[in-house]
């Protein structure tokens, strides 16, 4: 059976207004020729007369006529300047409305998208959207969308769009567009900018604007490293070594690695490794993990617990007590800790 596609209401309305500007403009054309040709049949004159005798009529400039005419000619001008010239209004109109309407359009989507930015809390703001940024964007957004992209190349602003993203357009270091993508109520900021100078300085602005942010940044050189930590990262990341690493894991040990990599995706549907974030009055505190029922009732491995010393606690033994603040690393299906996440926040 044969399969037709179907517009949308939105992209047949677009589609809908291209071809009434098409069809306008067609018409307009028509009606030139149309009165370039009646002048020379009526007055004889050549083309270049007869065509600028209809522009002077349409376009209503006000300048001498080419050449005197008949009777006839002038009664053909003034039927031309009732007809030809309010359609050429009109058309007009139609040009003006469409730029009016796609800037207005634009205006309120900035708009709507300022007011969104502005309502979010805990959400991540990400500095660049190059191929690092926009890979760990999409990374992000299968946990949270509440992500806030500062791109400064206006270039990008299209793709961001196209991704559904939260985004300003400006520059990541100065204050006033830290402030606009909400850094005094953002929980984590990423400096993955392109250059090594621009994520020290954005750095040092961000923790001077929220002293309590979390901020990764990127680095491509050990002496950067120290330098955004004494700006006041909490941690950074070289691409280049994670890539080198990863690389040497597949090459020497390409089994774990194919392990870690289904473990950590969140596409995989089989088994996967998270975090789970023991808070304050949760149930759990105080009980032993044996006793905790964790594993029998969610079938779920907790592999590590990071206490709030941040002190790792890898293959815990059965006697281990889970404490306030504690994070379990635990691995099983989605569902399972999902519902683990549910369990620990209940009383």
């Amino acid at each position: 059976m044969p399969c037709f596609f179907m517009p949308g209401p939105l992209i047949q309305t677009e589609m809908n207004k291209i071809l009434k500007l098409e069809v306008a403009c067609i018409a307009a054309v028509g009606i030139f020729i149309f009165g370039t040709l009646t002048y020379m049949v009526i007055e004889g004159w050549d083309v270049l007369d007869a065509a600028y005798m209809t522009a002077i009529t349409l376009s209503t400039v006000g300048f001498l006529e080419v050449h005197e005419q008949s009777d006839v000619g002038r009664i053909f001008t003034i039927f031309l300047i009732f007809t030809g010239v309010g359609y050429f209004l009109y058309l007009a109109g139609v040009i003006v409305g469409s730029v009016v309407e796609g800037e207005i359009k634009t205006l309120l989507g900035r708009q709507r998208l300022d007011n969104k930015i502005k309502k979010l809390k805990d959400h991540y703001i990400v500095c660049g959207y190059g191929r690092i940024g926009r890979v760990l964007c999409n990374f992000i957004k299968e946990d949270t969308p509440d992500i806030v992209v500062i791109e400064k190349s206006e270039e990008l602003a299209e793709t961001l769009a196209k991704d559904k993203m939260h985004y300003l357009t400006g520059d990541a270091s100065e204050e006033e567009v830290l402030e606009k993508a909400g850094i005094g109520k953002a929980k984590t900021l990423v400096a993955a900018l392109a250059t090594d100078t621009a994520n020290v300085f954005l750095v040092l602005t961000a923790r001077q604007l929220n002293p309590d942010i979390y901020i990764m940044a990127r680095a491509s050189s050990p002496e950067t490293r120290k330098k955004l930590m004494v700006a006041g990262a909490n941690r950074v990341e070289s691409p280049y070594d994670t890539g080198a690493v990863s690389m040497g894991m597949k090459l020497l040990r390409p089994t774990v690695s194919s392990f870690l990599d289904a473990a950590v995706s969140r596409k995989s549907e089989a088994i996967q490794i998270e975090e789970a974030f023991v808070p304050q009055g949760s149930r759990y505190v105080g009980k032993a993990l044996k006793d905790s029922g964790i594993r029998q009732e969610f079938d779920l491995i907790i592999i590590a617990i990071k206490n709030a010393s941040d002190k790792m606690d890898f293959a815990p033994h059965f006697e281990t007590l889970i404490q306030e603040g504690d994070i379990l690393i635990v691995m099983g299906k989605t569902e399972d800790l999902k519902a683990l996440r549910v369990a620990l926040n209940r009383e």
